[in-house]
């Protein structure tokens, strides 16, 4: 089994194909992870979490369902969930701007940077930043509409698994997010593990 340790506030990927399974493990409990997926085969078509939400019907992933590109077609399916259950589809990675917004001087670590210098390491130079699939992110959809900001609900070695559907670039990064409680204002780190 391949391992990649992705520490706090960083990112890794690696290239998988059909059929493979990996997996996402929260090593020390309550930290969100951004997980993108882009075909190999052209990395303008990517994991869309806008187009999947359409494609199944529902705000939040849920088992066994796909997760579809922006041209509609399946690329991971959503294979086990040991965690409480609770991932979002609704908010966009951080990025240098949202840092500045929540009053941060300076540069700070991002989910955006982070899957831009791992898409590099693969020879893209320039993709588009879609929005994450955020696992283990407990994002609530409150009455009126609104959306609150609550930590994760992962415990230490809490994971979920996914099946590719198309030959993937697989990109998993550590949230960097520490102004708002959702890593408990505390990035640790995940580990990818391929599992076949």
């Amino acid at each position: 089994m391949e391992t990649i340790e992705v520490p706090a506030r960083e990112g890794r990927g690696l290239r998988l194909d059909v059929g493979a399974r990996f997996r996402v493990v929260d090593v020390e409990g309550k930290q969100c992870g951004d997980l993108f997926a882009f075909s190999t085969d052209d990395v303008t078509e990517y994991a869309s979490a806008e187009h999947t939400r359409v494609f199944n019907g529902n705000l939040f992933p849920r088992l066994g369902q796909p997760f579809v590109t922006n041209r509609r077609r399946p690329i991971l399916t959503f294979d086990e969930d040991h965690t409480p259950g609770r991932h979002d589809m609704l908010v966009a990675a951080c990025d240098p701007t949202r840092f500045r917004l929540l009053g941060v001087e300076g540069w700070h670590p991002s989910c955006q940077e982070n899957l831009q210098t791992v898409m590099a390491g693969f020879g893209y130079q320039r993709v588009e930043v879609p929005q994450p699939i955020n696992l283990f992110t407990n994002i609530p959809v409150l009455e009126g509409g609104t959306i609150d900001w609550q930590p994760a609900l992962t415990a230490p070695g809490d994971w979920v698994a996914f099946r590719v559907e198309l030959p993937s670039f697989v990109v998993l990064c550590s949230c960097a997010q520490d102004i708002l409680p959702i890593n408990d204002r505390n990035p640790t780190g995940l580990r990818l593990e391929v599992l076949d």
